[in-house]
């Protein structure tokens, strides 16, 4: 009797027993693999809508009073701005040319800024009416560079040869010194003695030049824009 009851409980547990759960893949079913994401496309540069007109723009010169140079600048690049639709938008580009030169002050060699062309400022620009109007009546412009009351454009080697000199680098310093040339010293502790160039050190910028002190050739080293030729 009790064997029966074991042997039918174990018949019902085996029934009810369904197991681990079948998992079947998305590909053994038929259905669709999931859809790549779309790649963004990429957003073609805007073009510069005065680009065609640039290609027929020119340099020109314009005087302006000496020590003005940057205010007149600035002042005409404003104007360009505000007055876009009055032909400010024919101009692209205005230059105060400067570089840099060494120059001695209190015995130390310092590099600073000077104009190229002082008083003259370069403008790149298409040359209309309006554009004329715009710079001519700029605040502190006094007129352009050209034959009579034609502005005349910048041939482009002189353009090529105006922005390499105020595009160089750090200048260096033109070693023109040779030994046993005699010079005079122009500046520093030694300033109106004359001497002889014993030795030059290009990496230095300066020379060693035996001066007379005291009926005895003593050497002194100096920069080279300290000294000129006799």
């Amino acid at each position: 009797m009790l064997d029966e009851t074991v042997t039918r409980s174990t018949e019902e547990l085996d029934a009810t027993d369904v197991g681990e759960p079948e998992v079947t893949s998305p590909e053994a079913e038929g259905a669709l693999p999931a859809a790549e994401a779309p790649q963004a496309e990429e957003t073609p540069a805007t073009p510069d809508p005065r680009a065609e007109l640039r290609a027929q723009a020119r340099w020109y010169v314009i005087h302006s009073y000496s020590g003005m140079e940057n205010k007149v600048k600035r002042n005409l690049e404003h104007r360009a701005e505000s007055m876009r639709d009055q032909g400010g938008d024919h101009i692209f580009q205005v230059i105060v040319p400067t570089e840099e030169h060494y120059e001695m002050k209190d015995g130390q060699r310092r590099l600073v800024e000077r104009r190229v062309f002082p008083g003259y400022i370069l403008v790149e620009m298409v040359m209309t009416e309006d554009s004329w109007y715009v710079v001519r009546n700029t605040p502190g412009v006094t007129g352009f560079v050209g034959m009579g009351n034609k502005p005349t454009p910048l041939e482009p080697g002189e353009v090529e040869r105006i922005m390499k000199r105020i595009e160089e680098e750090e200048p260096k310093l033109k070693a023109d010194f040779q030994r046993g040339q005699r010079v005079r010293i122009i500046e520093g502790p030694f300033a109106d003695f004359h001497g002889i160039v014993d030795e030059v050190y290009l990496e230095k910028g300066k020379a060693r030049v035996l001066v007379s002190f005291f009926n005895r050739e003593t050497p002194v080293e100096v920069d080279f824009l300290q000294i000129e030729k006799q």
